[in-house]
């Protein structure tokens, strides 16, 4: 089953030449091949949160699998929809489920089920393929699109995608898609996303979903952190590096109403 792009020529170019020229100019000439377990990146328009992703993305070891977590922006489909089978497409190619890592995934979660309605229109996970494309033309994916879960199967989610992923012969690299704080002005976004980003740096999950709900913070891609959270704690992480905090307004130079967009690793 293909997975055909639903956003191109809205989130990034529809012309296979132009984005992968937007792609490469995005990514930092910096060449690290630093090998992280997770990373978290965002997934508005290029324009505007393009920069924050490749800074992100630059200098990462890409291993040979991927697993994509987003949120479900749609609310359709299941709520821990894994898109386990055949492939997915951009303008570049297209990029081949691991399909034998998304029926681990689905055996060691059962939060999870395999669906595609949720993933038909979501942008959260389609807009990172392109970075990892370009970055390693043969990786395969598992795409995970995440619903309104409570806490305890979050963390439940993330324990079995641990659980799935320490099987592996090369560690598949985890991406977390979120936008940070949504139309506040730049100051108080920043007050607010730093108060999520101090839970994220800690590796602190269950600190994470709660600092987000009690101080009523727009972060669209809270579900899919904590999963990621969850998981990489698990898997050995024992801290978080921010790379790049940046907002809407930088680019439109108007800051009365922006939404944020954080990059970081996970180590």
């Amino acid at each position: 089953m293909l997975r055909a792009a639903a956003v191109a020529g809205q989130f990034y170019p529809a012309r296979k030449e132009a984005l992968e020229s937007t792609v490469r100019s995005l990514l930092s000439a910096t060449v690290t091949q630093a090998s992280v377990i997770a990373l978290l990146a965002p997934h508005a328009g290029y324009i505007y949160s393009g920069r924050v992703a490749g800074e992100t993305y630059a200098g990462v070891k890409i291993p040979p699998e991927v697993v994509i977590l987003g949120p479900n922006h749609h609310g359709r489909g299941h709520l821990a929809a894994v898109y386990a089978q055949g492939s997915w497409a951009s303008p570049l190619r297209q990029t081949a489920i691991a399909e034998a890592l998304a029926q681990r995934i689905l055996q060691a979660c059962p939060e999870a089920a395999e669906d595609v309605v949720a993933h038909r229109a979501e942008h959260s996970l389609e807009v990172q393929l392109p970075f990892l494309q370009v970055l390693s033309p043969t990786v395969q994916i598992v795409p995970i699109c995440i619903g309104h879960l409570p806490l305890d199967r979050l963390l439940r989610l993330g324990d079995g995608l641990a659980t799935a992923l320490r099987t592996s012969k090369q560690r598949p690299l985890i991406v977390a898609s979120n936008d940070m704080s949504h139309f506040e002005s730049g100051s108080v976004a920043r007050r607010k996303d730093n108060l999520a980003l101090e839970r994220v740096l800690e590796l602190d999950a269950e600190g994470l979903y709660r600092v987000v709900r009690d101080n009523r913070i727009s972060m669209c891609g809270v579900l899919p952190a904590v999963v990621m959270l969850q998981a990489a704690r698990s898997l050995g992480a024992t801290r978080g590096e921010l790379i790049a905090y940046r907002n809407s307004g930088d680019v439109t130079g108007d800051q009365s109403e922006v939404v944020g967009y954080a990059g970081v690793h996970i180590l």
